[in-house]
């Protein structure tokens, strides 16, 4: 017969409970702080609601009443460089948070309320009806609430999605040795979410002081715990990663602040990530003012016994039975409350010809709908640029380009500390999988790190890091397909964050991939991202095609203050090319395409590894054509100056690039052309591209499916041809 026996979990799993002890030991003014937080943010909430109700709010509302103590009780025990982030019901946490930061001293619940109360009162409200004194502009609404000066890190609309952020932010506070922590609150719902759960994995493989809040409501909108996992306690999702965990009644704030308390003990003293799992109930539908009963998916019964359970009528009992508060001072500091959100609405919120209308001055102008997509790039400004043509330095004419890739890096990190590398095997293997780190775990250590497979862990975690400002993360990609895994965090959250946010806050971040086509890894691991994130907001796209320019445009790419994306070719790894011998501190502008060969018959616009091929074809056929390397590709970096003066000079345009045509760059960049230079062409834009298919394992299918130089071939042969110039 066989042997078991029982394996215990490598962590703490505790229950936590308040007795009467702990609510007689509980300091007054820590319940009073407490209260008063719960009472501001329930009248806010009861606001928001009533604004939604008139139409007011344009978006969603989704209130947390009810859900109070969670918030509260967690940051009351924070420090106020401590932070936080949350999901789509956030205004509780965002204002709990904020108010400890204006209040460091606590609250009291029957003292007049200050104006910095009532000041963050009014302008998270103007965030929320989409206003231009809003914390984001206007721009974030009810989901996406930042204040990075309180220690709000930025709320997300995506579920789950602000939780590798968070990581990142512990990251940047572990590097740091602040000492620091930050909670991320999430869902019932988040909890079965990927992202979830491989930054759970990460932050406890790299004891990362984040505390994964699990606000366990019951609904993910309308459907059941209990349909959604077999284990609905939710705080066991720490057991899977050795993280100690908690589970408490969130209904009850004074449990909440002694678990919250614990927890830090934890995370401050390097012992990494913890969870705490807050049984708490939302009064209300998923959005809106009605009752969750009014959509039929709950009963009114369970609704009413939740309501005896209201976290504020439990502290003001259990404060009263202390004497430390009566009826009256409660119901006084609820009008309070009350008569402050109604007073902050009345400086947003008009009454014209009988209809409530939001003050039409206080609207963003729509000027101001771009600002932020971006930065300006002053960054750059001053900087050292130079071509080869021009470089007076010493050269080697025969330098390997991936030696280049890890020679550049290893000057940067060299001469600043703030850069770190992460990505999949990138400080084994003597370089990672092609060598581009070569060297750089043993100069720099712990500042380059090997991550586990999940991508959307560590992108989303280097979003975080960029977002803190502290440091400049390079991750890398090992094939830019397995960006489709990140996509969340690549597009949604550090694409967007800048803007949406406001568009004041920097996103300092470089993503490297190599393209590898030709290597015979086939459909899942051959594609080039350029046309993907050319469409998609807040990437800059740069792709060197010699190893000078790999230098002077990574030196661009780590400098700037966006998010950027180096592309690389596995074709051009091994290729050799002139680099400098020793001055690896020049830069190249992002934005400035280079004329590789002058002519006036035919513009030929490329990049990357189709640079070397496309000349050679033009030299072979003898054609007067000017071929351009385009090195930044997204859309504010295209150089039209370039652009468009050769294509005046010429009237013809052929487009060469080696992907499929299903994530073509190229029909972007065709259209763009077409838009601004129609009068100039003598025929529609021409491309050259690979097939619909995505690149097979079969080296035959492999090759129909990349354009190579027969199709270059064929694509200046038909572009001549159409002007009546046909080649012999």
């Amino acid at each position: 017969m066989a042997t078991h026996i029982d394996l215990k979990p490598a962590a703490p799993w505790r229950e936590l409970t308040t007795s009467r002890d702990d609510w007689n030991a509980a300091d007054p003014a820590l319940l009073g702080t407490m209260l008063t937080s719960m009472a501001l943010i329930r009248a806010f909430e009861e606001k928001v609601l009533e604004l939604a109700g008139q139409g007011l709010v344009h978006g969603p509302a989704h209130s947390a009443i009810g859900q109070e103590g969670g918030a509260t009780g967690s940051a009351v025990m924070m420090r106020t460089s401590d932070q936080v982030n949350g999901s789509h019901r956030a205004h509780h946490q965002f204002l709990a948070k904020s108010l400890a930061y204006v209040a460091p001293d606590g609250l009291s619940p029957t003292a007049a309320i200050s104006g910095d109360v009532r000041d963050l009162s009014k302008k998270t409200m103007a965030e929320i009806l989409g206003l231009a004194q809003g914390f984001c502009k206007g721009r974030g609404g009810s989901m996406h609430l930042r204040w990075g000066e309180a220690g709000n890190l930025g709320t997300n609309a995506i579920v789950g999605g602000g939780v590798p952020l968070a990581a990142g932010a512990a990251f940047a506070h572990k590097r740091a040795g602040t000492g620091d922590a930050v909670f991320t609150y999430f869902g019932d719902g988040a909890t079965n979410i990927g992202s979830v759960l491989e930054t759970m994995n990460l932050a406890a493989a790299w004891k990362l002081p984040l505390c994964f809040f699990i606000e366990n409501n019951r609904y993910a909108v309308s459907t059941h715990v209990e349909e959604a996992t077999a284990e609905t306690r939710l705080s066991a999702r720490g057991l899977g990663f050795a993280i100690p965990s908690w589970k408490v009644d969130g209904m009850d704030p004074l449990a909440v602040a002694l678990a919250s308390a614990e927890a830090l003990e934890v995370m401050r003293s390097g012992g990494g990530p913890t969870v705490i799992e807050a049984d708490v109930y939302r009064f209300f539908h998923q959005n809106g003012p009605l009752p969750g009963s009014a959509f039929g998916y709950r009963t009114r019964e369970e609704e009413q016994e939740w309501r005896r359970r209201d976290p504020i009528d439990l502290l003001a009992r259990e404060m009263a039975l202390r004497q430390l508060i009566g009826d009256e001072e409660v119901a006084a500091l609820r009008a309070r409350a009350k008569a402050l959100m109604e007073d902050v609405a009345g400086e947003l919120v008009e009454q014209v010809d009988g209809k409530r209308r939001i003050i039409p001055a206080l609207w963003p102008s729509p000027d101001f709908r771009d600002f932020g997509v971006r930065g300006d790039l002053s960054e750059l400004d001053g900087v050292r640029t130079e071509e080869l043509e021009t470089f007076t330095g010493g050269i080697d004419p025969q330098a390997r380009f991936v030696d280049v890739v890890a020679d550049v890096m290893h000057r940067r990190m060299s001469e600043d500390g703030r850069i770190v590398v992460m990505g999949e095997d990138v400080h084994r293997l003597k370089g990672g999988t092609n060598g581009a780190t070569r060297g750089l775990k043993e100069a720099f250590g712990d500042r380059v790190l090997g991550t586990p497979i999940s991508e959307n862990a560590f992108a989303g975690l280097a979003g975080g890091i960029a977002m803190d400002g502290r440091y400049v993360p390079v991750i890398e990609f090992m094939y830019p397909d397995f960006m489709w895994v990140a996509a969340d965090q690549v597009f949604n959250q550090i694409g967007k964050a800048r803007h949406m946010f406001g568009g004041d806050m920097a996103v300092p971040l470089v993503l490297r991939t190599k393209v590898a086509m030709g290597t015979g890894y086939g459909s899942q691991h051959s594609m080039d991202p350029a046309g993907i994130f050319a469409t998609a907001v807040g990437w800059r796209i740069v792709a060197p095609s010699t190893p000078f320019d790999y230098v002077g445009l990574m030196n661009s790419a780590l400098a700037c203050q966006d998010p950027v994306l180096v592309l690389e070719h596995v074709d051009l790894y091994n290729a050799k090319g002139p680099a400098p011998l020793d001055d690896l501190d020049y830069f190249i502008p992002l934005g400035k395409a280079k004329v590789v060969r002058p002519g006036s018959a035919l513009t030929i616009l490329t990049y990357l590894s189709m640079v070397k091929p496309t000349l050679e074809e033009v030299e072979r056929l003898g054609v007067d054509a000017e071929v351009i390397d385009l090195r930044s590709l997204d859309r504010a970096g295209l150089d039209w100056e370039t652009i468009e003066t050769s294509i005046a000079k010429t009237g013809n345009v052929l487009v060469v690039e080696q992907g499929s045509v299903g994530t073509s760059y190229g029909g972007f960049l065709a259209a763009e052309i077409q838009s601004r230079c129609f009068d100039a062409l003598d025929q529609p834009v021409q491309r050259v591209h690979g097939g619909e298919a995505s690149p097979s394992i079969s080296k035959v299918l492999e090759a129909a499916a990349c354009a190579g130089p027969k199709d270059i071939e064929a694509g200046i042969r038909r572009v001549m041809a159409e002007q009546g110039l046909a080649l012999a």
